[in-house]
C-alpha cells in the first residue's frame, strides 16, 4: 500500500514539475532569442543607416563636384586664367560655393585634395589647409577614380552608463574631382580629391537607445511572464498539495476501514466460537448454583462468581459483535432531549454515589431529528458514563443540547466534565478500537459510538486538557 501511495505521489506531481520546467525553459529561451533579435535589428539599422548615408554622401559629393566646376572653377579660369586659392578672393569665392551647397545638410566639413600633390588645397576646417601626405590608401583610390568611404564607429548600450565615451559615429567619403563638359557631363580627368566628412553620431545614438527600448520592453515583458508563471505555479502547488492531503486522508480513511473490516471479519468469528460456550458455561453455573445453595450453602458464591463473570464475558462478547456488525439504525422522529433526560434519570443514583453535580440545558426548542432512539442511548450513555469514571473524586457534568446555525434539524450536544482530561496524544486515538487508558474494557465504547454517529450522518468529536476536563461534541441532523 504505501508503494502504491508514492508511486500515485510521483505520478500527479511528475507531470507538473515537467510542465513547470518547460514552461520556465521556454521564457528562457524566448528571452534570449528576443535578445538576439533586438541585436539583429539593430545591427541591421545601423546597417541601413550607413547604406543610405553613403548612398547620400555620394550623391552630395557629386552635386558638390558639379555646383564648385561650374560655380568656381570656371569662372576663375576665364578670370584669372588659372586657380590659385592663394589669392583671397578665388579662395572666398570656393569657400562660398562649398558652403552654399552644403548648407543645411548633415556635413561636419568638407576638403578638397590637389590631384598633383598630397596636400590640402582647400578644406572647411582653415587648420588642415596646406597638410601634406594627410590622404591614405582612400585619396589613392580616388586619384584612379574609384569612389569610397569610410566609416568610424564607436557605441553600444555601455556607453550610456555614467563616465562612459558618448556615442560616436563618422562617415567619410572619398570622389575624384571630375572635369565636366557641356550640360554637366563629367570627364575621365580628375582635377584632384573631395572629402566629405559627415557626424552621424545622433542617428547612431538613437539606434543604439531602440535596441536598449528593445532589450528593457523585453526584460519587462519576460519579467511579468515569470512573475505571473510565479504565481499561477505556487497557487498550482497549493492545489495539487491540498488535493495530495485530501487524497492521503482518503487513503488513510480506506486503510482503516480496510483493516477494520478485516478484525469485524475475525471478531465476528471468534465471538461466535465463544458465545455458545459461554452460554453453556453460564446455564450450568446457574443450575450448579441451585444446588450448592441446597447442598453447600458455604460454597454457592463460587457458582455466583462464575455466573457474574460469564455475564461480563457475555457483555464483552455482544461489544465485539457489536462492533464486528454495526446496527443499522432503525430511523423514527426523536427528540434528542428526550433521550438525554432519560438517561440522566437513569443516572441519578449514580451522580449521587460519586458526589457528581450536574448542570443540564436541554433546550426546549430543538428540532426533532429521524434517528435511531435506542442507539442514541447507547451512545450518549456511554459517553456519559466514561464522564463519572473521569471523576473519580467528584466533580461537575454538564449536558447541553441545542439547534446548531440557522439550519433546520441540526442539533448539537456537548457533553463535558471537570475530570482528569486526556493529552492530544490520547484524544487522537480515543475512537481507535481496544485503545482504552482503563484497567478494564475492551476500548471498543467509543468506537462502536462513533460507528453509530457515522450511520447517523453526524459528526462527534473531542476537545480536552489533561486535568482540566473534557468535552465530547456531537451533532446530528
Amino acid at each position: 500500500m504505501v508503494y502504491k501511495k508514492v508511486e500515485t505521489d510521483l505520478a500527479s506531481i511528475k507531470p507538473f514539475r515537467l510542465v513547470k520546467f518547460f514552461t520556465f525553459t521556454g521564457l528562457v529561451v524566448v528571452f534570449f532569442c528576443t535578445l538576439s533579435l533586438s541585436w539583429v535589428i539593430s545591427h541591421y539599422a545601423k546597417k541601413v543607416l550607413l547604406d543610405r548615408s553613403d548612398a547620400y554622401a555620394m550623391v552630395m559629393a557629386e552635386n558638390l563636384n558639379h555646383q564648385v566646376f561650374q560655380q568656381f572653377v570656371l569662372p576663375t579660369i576665364l578670370r584669372y586664367r588659372k586657380i590659385a586659392l592663394r589669392n583671397p578672393k578665388q579662395y572666398e569665392r570656393l569657400d562660398a560655393v562649398v558652403r552654399n551647397t552644403i548648407h543645411g545638410l548633415n556635413v561636419q566639413s568638407v576638403t578638397i585634395f590637389d590631384s598633383q600633390e598630397n596636400v590640402i588645397s582647400y578644406s572647411t576646417v582653415k587648420e588642415r589647409i596646406g597638410r601634406k601626405d594627410v590622404g591614405k590608401s582612400e585619396y589613392k583610390k580616388a586619384l584612379l577614380g574609384e569612389e569610397n568611404s569610410v566609416f568610424v564607429t564607436k557605441g553600444s548600450l555601455y556607453n550610456f552608463f555614467p563616465g562612459a565615451d558618448p556615442i560616436f559615429c563618422r562617415l567619410t567619403t572619398y570622389i575624384p574631382f571630375r572635369q565636366e563638359k557641356m550640360l554637366s557631363k563629367s570627364t575621365d580627368q580628375i582635377m584632384g580629391v573631395i572629402e566629405i566628412v559627415q557626424d552621424l553620431s545622433t542617428d547612431l545614438e538613437a539606434i543604439v537607445k531602440f535596441q536598449g527600448t528593445i532589450i528593457v520592453t523585453s526584460i519587462v515583458i519576460m519579467s511579468t511572464l515569470f512573475v505571473a508563471l510565479g504565481i499561477i505555479v505556487a497557487r498550482a502547488d497549493r492545489i495539487i498539495e491540498a488535493r495530495a492531503r485530501v487524497r492521503r486522508r482518503l487513503e488513510e480513511k480506506l486503510n482503516h476501514a480496510e483493516r477494520l473490516a478485516g478484525l469485524g471479519k475475525m471478531i465476528a468469528t471468534v465471538s461466535h466460537e465463544i458465545k455458545n460456550p459461554l452460554g453453556i458455561v453460564r446455564s450450568t453455573a446457574e443450575i450448579l448454583d441451585k444446588r450448592m445453595k441446597r447442598i453447600a450453602p458455604e460454597n454457592a458464591r463460587l457458582a455466583e462468581i462464575i455466573i457474574e463473570e460469564t455475564s461480563r464475558l457475555d457483555g464483552i462478547v455482544r461489544e465485539f459483535l457489536d462492533f464486528a456488525r454495526p446496527q443499522v439504525p432503525r430511523l423514527s422522529k426523536v427528540a434528542v432531549g428526550d433521550v438525554l433526560k432519560k438517561i440522566m434519570g437513569f443516572m441519578e443514583p449514580h451522580f449521587a454515589k460519586s458526589h457528581i453535580e450536574v448542570e443540564t440545558d436541554l433546550n426546549a426548542t430543538t428540532p426533532v431529528i429521524d434517528a435511531d432512539p435506542d442507539l442514541l442511548y447507547r451512545v450518549y450513555l456511554n459517553i456519559i458514563i466514561n464522564a463519572v469514571q473521569a471523576m473519580p473524586d467528584g466533580g461537575r457534568l454538564t449536558v447541553r443540547c441545542r439547534p446548531r446555525g440557522t439550519g433546520k434539524g441540526k442539533i448539537v450536544t456537548e457533553i463535558s466534565d471537570t475530570g482528569t482530561g486526556m493529552s492530544p496524544e490520547v484524544q487522537e486515538q480515543i475512537f481507535t478500537p481496544f485503545f482504552t487508558e482503563k484497567t478494564r474494557g475492551t476500548g471498543l465504547g467509543l468506537a462502536i459510538a462513533e460507528n453509530i454517529i457515522g450511520s447517523h450522518n453526524g459528526t462527534i468529536s473531542v476537545d480536552s486538557e489533561r486535568g482540566k476536563g473534557t468535552t465530547f461534541r456531537i451533532t446530528l441532523g
